[in-house]
């Protein structure tokens, strides 16, 4: 079986990175190209429930997006509400993935992880999965978990054949 080559949308939520020093954006973007990917779109936007909301929703409906990566956003922090804007979309929790990222950062930062709300779900066949902004969560989530479950040859299981078909082929 040959890998299958996903459609992908990188947003990155912050109030202070521009394409210049989004380097966890900048992260995914390798990652799903180096990956056999394809990024689709980017966006860096604003830390604003609204904003996020909506761009997400966006892609959701896009028939060109099948997976949406989301780095920053994700802690406790007031303008941290990157998993309040997102969770209202799914229409299935992935509660996996934030337990299992949640339980490899443990290893690599201590009970710091306890403040990660990481989180996933799919909603109209597209993956969503929201991470911590910093460049060190974005590689632990992408060469820990979501580099294996996007590859359409990995077994026993993956996402790939949940996903929306890809329409251009």
């Amino acid at each position: 079986m040959n890998k299958i080559s996903l459609k992908v949308a990188v947003l990155t939520v912050s109030d202070t990175r521009s394409q210049k020093t989004d380097k966890s954006g900048g992260f995914l973007k390798q990652a799903v190209v180096n990956d056999g990917h394809q990024v689709v779109t980017n966006q860096i936007i604003k830390d604003d429930i609204q904003i996020i909301h909506n761009q997400v929703a966006e892609w959701i409906e896009s028939a060109d997006v099948q997976v949406i990566l989301i780095t920053g956003g994700t802690g406790f922090a007031p303008r941290d509400v990157t998993p309040d804007a997102i969770e209202p979309l799914f229409e299935r929790d992935i509660p996996g993935f934030g337990e299992l990222f949640r339980y490899i950062s443990y290893k690599e930062i201590g009970t710091s992880t306890i403040q990660s709300r990481a989180t996933a779900g799919m909603a109209n066949r597209t993956l969503i999965f929201a991470m911590p902004g910093s460049t060190g969560a974005c590689r632990t989530a992408w060469t820990q978990i979501l580099s294996e479950q996007l590859n359409s040859t990995h077994k026993p299981c993956n996402f790939v054949s949940l996903l929306k078909p890809d329409i251009s082929e």
